[in-house]
């Protein structure tokens, strides 16, 4: 099942989907996946993964600046500045909640494809 995230700042929709292996690889003749197969699986979750966290960071990156701009309002005493704040804490908070919602599929993702990984291993024939 493809996630799919709205980031807040631009509207953009990404997704990502761990059942989604475009790349060719090369399959035995059993009819089981190949060590290349399955090391170009490999690879592909772990590039999605990598492209999450790094989606988890600028969100991060994104709030440590509005920190320091609420930070800068609140010293600043004027009062357009505080109203201001309210809307840059709105921010902070629905980036909060993007953040827990890609750890969680993250979470997720993670042990699905780890369960997958391991059912496969169970079903391979023992010779």
């Amino acid at each position: 099942m493809p996630m799919t995230t709205r980031d807040s700042s631009s509207g953009a929709e990404s997704s990502m989907d761990f059942n989604n292996h475009e790349t060719p690889t090369k399959r035995s003749v059993s009819g089981s996946p190949s060590v290349d197969e399955e090391e170009a699986e490999d690879a592909e979750v772990w590039d999605q993964f990598n492209r999450r966290f790094r989606e988890v960071q600028s969100v991060l990156d994104r709030n440590r600046a509005l920190i320091q701009q609420v930070n800068n309002n609140h010293r600043s005493r004027v009062a357009d500045n505080m109203v201001k704040n309210v809307g840059l804490i709105q921010e902070i908070n629905g980036n909060i909640s993007k953040v827990v919602s890609l750890y969680s599929d993250l979470s997720s993702n993670f042990s699905t494809f780890f369960h997958h990984r391991n059912d496969k291993a169970n079903a391979k024939p023992t010779n």
